[in-house]
């Protein structure tokens, strides 16, 4: 009889874990407490308790290619960066080609999961959960978590003195829809990560002057990368991250500062990072050093005290006139329905077993999906999660003991706070490929590079130095997909299919093959100290 299995939500974790419950054989329940799937991607004018919540006009940092579940390419027109409803179409296209929708209780929130008394020996959960409200209890074999940790927001209040004066409107970002009521105001966003930038753009093109308070500041780069393809088809190689195990921390900080720099300088912009010797994700927006140099967005230090109508910065500085403060100051990690100890998060740290599976359960039968920040896509990171999670639920994986289990959590906490350091936002960050990877070698799916090198050497080199995208761990192992290879090879041709909107006659005609083989060599060579350059 195939396990029982609850999926708490509906959204890019829920989605993925859904189906790899039946390409294992499980038998899945999904609980979602809105009335549809995307859960974060899904944007709603109104703001849900419960629920993540975007801005109207949130588009993907991360490429269609490098963000794709790994069987199921994004269709070949879609826009190599997705505005949050096309991305939400793909989620739905998803679910209807692998029937998922059918797993989904639509409008349930779940009110607790707790083990059941003969945990010990069963490793069951009662889960409990209300519909319409009416209440329901049911008993399942495993539990995958997938709710997410953008829901709860954190303003840090205790932090502004004199915010008790202000007399504005201040509210998280959470909160913000879109830039309409702000004309003419002056606004002040305090944080400099992805949604502070994006809010404070939009907001500079109706507001009087929008300022941003950043503590440290940020390295900033631009969607498009070398040649005008996306910037995590160029960063996200096996090469480079080869590299980045090998090259000492002083080299790869030195290169990680020229290339950065290479677009504008930093220091002239206000926003260089104070801790630049940490390994920290940079801020992916395309406009805001435009707005800077036009002067619509002001870059300030720490804010210090806040009075009925103004701020005061760390360096001495007073704005006056502020009509509106914006806390883009992260979120809190938060599972009412579980009990504390099972999923602790205490002085910025988790202790969840390579993020994914609390240590000390008896029995390995829950397991949190997407609780993680990685330095790349967060959909196939999830997805690896999912397919790892469901064979350990199937019984053919297995966890090492709680004492190892423990060790590895304390050690990977130490070099987190090594590469990322300690702050809050960090708690959740990794490496993207070394995770990818050690997720796919618990389950036999990571590639085998040498084997490919004598078997398939087209294939290895696309591995090795073309962009790590979700394909590679399909190639062999469990859930195995015959489209893996072809999925690789003609990854270049869907990224330049939405661009090619205009008929452009190709200016070469050299009649001479061979001319056109010396500059292929050319071609290959500078591409190999390009890919040194980005290491």
């Amino acid at each position: 009889m195939a396990k029982k299995v609850a999926v708490i939500g509906a959204g890019v974790s829920g989605l993925i874990s859904l189906k790899c419950c039946v390409d294992e054989g499980l038998e899945p329940t999904c609980f979602e407490r809105t009335e549809d799937i995307g859960g974060l991607w899904r944007f709603t004018e109104n703001v849900e308790d419960g629920q993540a919540s975007i801005y109207q006009s949130v588009i993907t940092n991360t490429s269609k290619e490098m963000s794709c579940f790994s069987d199921f390419p994004m269709p070949e027109d879609f826009p190599n960066f997705l505005h949050n409803s096309k991305l939400l179409e793909y989620f739905r296209i998803f679910a209807q080609n692998f029937d998922l929708l059918k797993y989904i209780q639509f409008q349930t929130t779940v009110l607790s999961v707790k083990k059941r008394s003969d945990f010990a020996s069963s490793g069951q959960w009662e889960v409990v959960t209300e519909t319409k409200g009416r209440e329901q209890r049911a008993v399942f074999d495993a539990v995958m978590v997938c709710s997410g940790h953008h829901i709860v927001p954190h303003i840090p209040l205790e932090a502004f003195p004199g915010m008790e004066k202000f007399k504005g409107q201040y509210f998280h970002s959470r909160q913000y829809k879109h830039p309409e009521g702000f004309e003419g105001k002056h606004i002040l966003v305090i944080g400099l990560g992805n949604s502070a930038s994006d809010i404070a753009v939009e907001l500079s093109k109706k507001a009087a002057q929008v300022f941003m308070s950043t503590r440290h500041g940020s390295w900033v780069m631009s969607r498009i990368s070398e040649c005008g393809y996306p910037w995590d088809i160029v960063w996200h190689t096996r090469f480079r991250s080869m590299l980045q195990r090998v090259l000492p921390r002083t080299l790869q900080k030195w290169m990680m500062e020229r290339q950065m720099n290479q677009w504008f300088d930093h220091e002239n912009y206000g926003l260089e990072p104070q801790n630049r010797y940490l390994m920290k994700e940079p801020v992916v927006n395309d406009d805001l050093p435009s707005r800077i140099l036009c002067g619509a967005i002001k870059v300030k230090s720490r804010v210090t005290e806040l009075t009925e109508t103004a701020a005061i910065f760390e360096d001495g500085t007073v704005e006056e006139d502020m009509d509106a403060i914006v806390f883009a100051t992260g979120y809190t990690s938060s599972f009412p329905f579980l009990e504390d100890s099972l999923v602790k998060v205490e002085d910025n740290m988790v202790s969840l077993y390579k993020y994914v599976f609390p240590p000390q359960l008896e029995k390995s039968t829950l397991a949190c999906i997407g609780l993680i920040q990685p330095l790349g896509s967060i959909f196939p990171t999830v997805e690896l999660q999912a397919r790892w999670v469901t064979r350990v639920f199937k019984g053919v994986c297995t966890l090492p003991s709680e004492r190892t289990m423990m060790a590895d959590i304390s050690k990977r906490n130490k070099k987190r706070i090594d590469l990322f350091g300690e702050s809050k936002s960090q708690m959740l960050q990794t490496h993207y490929i070394d995770y990818l990877d050690e997720l796919a070698l618990e389950i036999g799916a990571k590639p085998d590079l040498l084997a490919l090198v004598l078997k398939d050497p087209q294939l290895a080199v696309k591995l090795y130095f073309g962009p790590c995208n979700s394909y590679q761990y399909r190639l062999a192992g469990p859930g195995q997909w015959e489209g893996a290879r072809s999925a690789i090879l003609t990854q270049k041709q869907r990224m330049l299919k939405p661009l090619k909107t205009r008929t452009v006659k190709s200016s070469l005609h050299f009649p001479v093959s061979f001319l056109l083989k010396i500059l292929g060599l050319l071609a290959a060579v500078v591409a190999f100290f390009s890919q040194l350059q980005w290491f």
